[in-house]
């Protein structure tokens, strides 16, 4: 599968931002989709993850009550809708995407082998 991302952009603080990650090239629900970030210096960390049908959804930490993932398996489109953003949630964000067979959900990037090729999120406070 071939994942596009795309939507990041430059915004000030406590605005809102939405991600979209478009993937191709074989059935979209037959995988897990996570959203990793890398800030400058940083390591990359897991955002959040969706299972194939939606029904179980993981947050990291940091963006906990702030992000929402979603997913149309219609459309081959996972989304990443970001609220009350902070300069800290400053990184390039990558789409990710892993074959699955059940409601898994998988936080750690070791375990999706398909990746988007990033889309740079700056937020100025």
């Amino acid at each position: 599968v071939q994942l596009q991302a795309s939507g990041g952009g430059l915004v000030q603080a406590g605005e809102t931002l939405t991600l979209s990650c478009v993937a191709s090239g074989r059935a979209f629900s037959n995988y897990m989709m996570g959203w990793f970030r890398q800030g400058p210096g940083k390591e990359r960390e897991f955002v959040g993850g969706i299972s194939r049908n939606g029904g179980s959804i993981y947050y990291g930490d940091s963006v906990k009550g702030r992000f929402t993932i979603s997913r149309d398996n219609a459309k081959s489109t996972v989304y990443l809708q970001m609220n009350s953003l902070k300069s800290e949630d400053t990184a390039v964000y990558y789409c990710a995407a892993r074959s699955s067979t059940s409601q898994q959900v998988y936080t750690a990037q070791r375990h999706y082998n398909h990746w988007g090729q990033g889309t740079q999120v700056t937020v100025s406070s």
